[in-house]
């Protein structure tokens, strides 16, 4: 049987079609954009595991998002109001703003997540992350920062900062940031269990009310972000 010609009108728009396919193709699936917040005193290259698990799932580079907040040299020095916020709530928005699905999804380490979950309740944009993942974070505080108000003197356990009770975390704590949250924790973790003691009001301080669900491993604090980035990636899609 002989195949007509297809009209001049709709051959044009079959290759227009094939053309926005392989457009698509090169710049990757329409997948949520993906924020990657990292912890104090930390680097965007700190994810790199978790960004080349993405790219294997078929994300592209214009699709991570890779804030870079915070202070190098001095750790004590950061905390959860002023500098620190905007390069995460620019970040965020972008996220957003570039979406082809309009959703984002969030991974935070350390103090990554609860700098992460301040920006999207600020930036009022909970309805547009799907997705929210806390590594290692101190949702309920550190009590290597005491216990506000007598909390250490530095910014990062004082009135923004992690201090158990401080205000900061009081102000955060119940607050919706996304569709699904989900918590990654260890009962190694140098960090939020530096005191012998990973628990706050009996639950560990990296699980965040309102999760889904936590997922705990035998790495330290930093492991927990190098080494978990199959999990963290499958919680998203």
């Amino acid at each position: 049987m002989l195949h007509r010609p297809l009209p001049a009108r709709a051959a044009g728009t079959v290759a227009l079609l094939f053309s926005w396919f392989l457009a698509a193709g090169s710049y990757g699936a329409c997948n949520d954009n993906v924020v990657l917040v990292h912890g104090n005193s930390g680097s965007p290259s700190d994810w790199d595991n978790t960004v080349q698990e993405l790219y294997s799932q078929g994300y592209s580079s214009s699709q991570i998002y890779l804030p870079n907040w915070g202070s190098k040299s001095c750790a004590a020095c950061n905390n959860h109001n002023g500098s620190e916020e905007t390069p995460v709530r620019n970040a965020i928005e972008s996220a957003i703003a570039s979406s082809c699905t309009g959703k984002i999804d969030v991974i935070g380490h350390s103090m990554g997540v609860t700098l992460g979950a301040q920006q999207i309740i600020k930036a009022g944009v909970k309805n547009n992350v799907d997705a929210f993942v806390g590594v290692a974070g101190a949702y309920r505080g550190l009590w290597t920062c005491g216990t506000y108000p007598f909390n250490v003197y530095n910014s990062t356990c004082g009135y923004y900062g992690l201090s158990v009770s401080s205000p900061f975390l009081d102000w955060l704590y119940g607050k919706s940031i996304a569709a699904r949250v989900y918590s990654i924790k260890s009962w190694s973790d140098q960090i939020v269990c530096a005191t012998g003691v990973c628990t706050v009001g009996g639950v560990h301080s990296s699980r965040i009310a309102g999760e889904r669900a936590s997922y705990t491993y035998p790495y330290g604090h930093f492991g927990l972000q190098s080494y978990t980035y199959e999990r963290q990636v499958s919680l998203i899609r």
